[in-house]
């Protein structure tokens, strides 16, 4: 199989020639710049600065070199703005505070303060700035910007105001993209833009100059519980416009495409989850189901939700929304059994992730451990199909790598044993 096929397959819940992995199709199942680097000198390829293909939480990207030598079966094609509102382009040189030099896009707008460095919406300095990286950290947190509001009154137009149609510039790069991927022989992947119903991650608006609505990550939650007819109507509001931007990607790049993320919103925590399974099914579910049934009317892409926690309780109604792919699995969390996971729903979603605790194996178990691990994960997840390897969310920072070696490694075990 080539790893398309490899990758369909699975989905489908189909044994594949082997069990295929992803790291780097997107913005949740990537790697930290610094581990991007530190697998380039593993693999002895050439040396060069490791673009920030993803600023917010300081991933790298995977080029075709490093995909090669770890056996990765996706490619990415990442939105045409980051998470700060600008354009990856006209790379620049630039000294992370831990010392890695990295290239960064020339409208990556910094303060280095005292406190941390601070970053600027779409490189606009007359913005206040949207993002902070403390002196001891390795990615941003988003600076919350929220103006007053009268919570008696709130206006669905200020939480959509960067929702829109799709833009001639746009177009003309999933254009681009299109050409360049037409022939790829790895499952391309990709987010849409505008289907993400709540993400917390983009309720600040981190790529907007001056944001209006709810924009305090408190105060949208509390907003979900008091006030869902507001939600709701956002929501319907939204998706509205996404389906008419889905009309025109399936135009451009619909025969491209093999998987989209549609949606990062998280209702699970370590222990429990943000709502009940009734808000879920009331706000988000039919909403979720206009976009999946529209994209499974009209292409033949998989459609993928990421959720971090424990969703278990969760997992019925989102099969129901009509998503194929569930990501990252969260196995440390409460009810998150990978066993309990595989036997409950396994044969009617597929698993993107689990294969490794990247809250603890990976970074600070031995090579060992990370080994025993992936195995075990690889044997439970697996059989007959429904299982794409990839971590527990992103590779963090400081994450050693011999245990990334190990975990590559370990995949390849488990495919010879299973050929043998």
């Amino acid at each position: 199989m080539t790893s398309k096929e490899r990758i369909r397959a699975a989905i489908e819940h189909r044994q594949p020639d082997k069990l295929p992995m992803d790291f780097g199709s997107s913005f949740i199942t990537g790697i930290h710049c610094s581990v991007v680097e530190n697998l380039r000198k593993h693999y002895r390829l050439e040396t060069r600065p490791v673009k920030v293909c993803e600023p917010y939480q300081m991933l790298g990207l995977v080029e075709d070199d490093l995909l090669d030598a770890m056996g990765i079966d996706t490619a990415p094609v990442f939105p045409n703005r980051t998470i700060f509102g600008f354009v990856n382009d006209d790379w620049k040189p630039w000294r992370t505070p831990w010392g890695q030099d990295v290239l960064v896009s020339r409208h990556f707008e910094i303060d280095d303060r005292p406190d941390g460095i601070y970053v600027y919406p779409q490189g606009d300095r007359s913005a206040a700035p949207s993002g902070h990286m403390p002196t001891t950290g390795y990615f941003f947190d988003s600076i919350i910007r929220q103006v007053d509001i009268d919570e008696d009154n709130l206006k669905v137009e200020d939480n959509l105001e960067e929702f829109g149609p799709m833009k001639p510039e746009e177009e003309a790069y999933w254009r681009e993209q299109a050409e360049v991927f037409r022939s790829c022989d790895r499952a391309v992947v990709t987010h849409l833009n505008g289907t993400c119903l709540g993400d917390i991650a983009l309720v600040p608006a981190p790529f907007l100059t001056h944001p209006k609505g709810v924009r305090d990550i408190a105060q949208w939650y509390m907003t979900v519980a008091s006030d869902p007819d507001f939600v709701q109507e956002l929501f319907d509001r939204q998706v509205d416009i996404a389906i008419g931007n889905l009309e025109k990607l399936q135009a451009i790049a619909g025969d491209v495409i093999d998987v989209v993320i549609v949606c990062g919103t998280d209702f699970g925590t370590q222990e429990s989850t943000f709502c009940a399974c009734s808000t879920y099914d009331e706000i988000w579910l039919p909403r979720y189901k206009r976009i999946n049934d529209w994209i499974h009317a009209h292409t033949t892409w998989k459609t993928f939700k990421h959720s971090c926690g424990a969703i278990e309780s969760f997992l019925p109604s989102i099969i129901e929304s009509g998503f194929d792919i569930i990501n990252p699995v969260q196995c440390s969390a409460k009810g998150m059994d990978p066993k309990l996971l595989k036997e409950r729903h396994g044969d009617r979603i597929t698993f993107w992730g689990g294969g490794v605790n990247t809250q603890k194996t990976l970074p600070f178990g031995t090579p060992d451990e990370v080994r025993r691990e992936v195995l075990e994960r690889c044997e439970i997840f697996a059989p007959g199909g429904g299982f794409i390897f990839n971590a527990i969310h992103n590779v963090q920072a400081l994450t050693p790598t011999a245990n990334v070696v190990a975990m590559v490694e370990a995949i390849h075990e488990f495919n010879s044993n299973q050929a043998s």
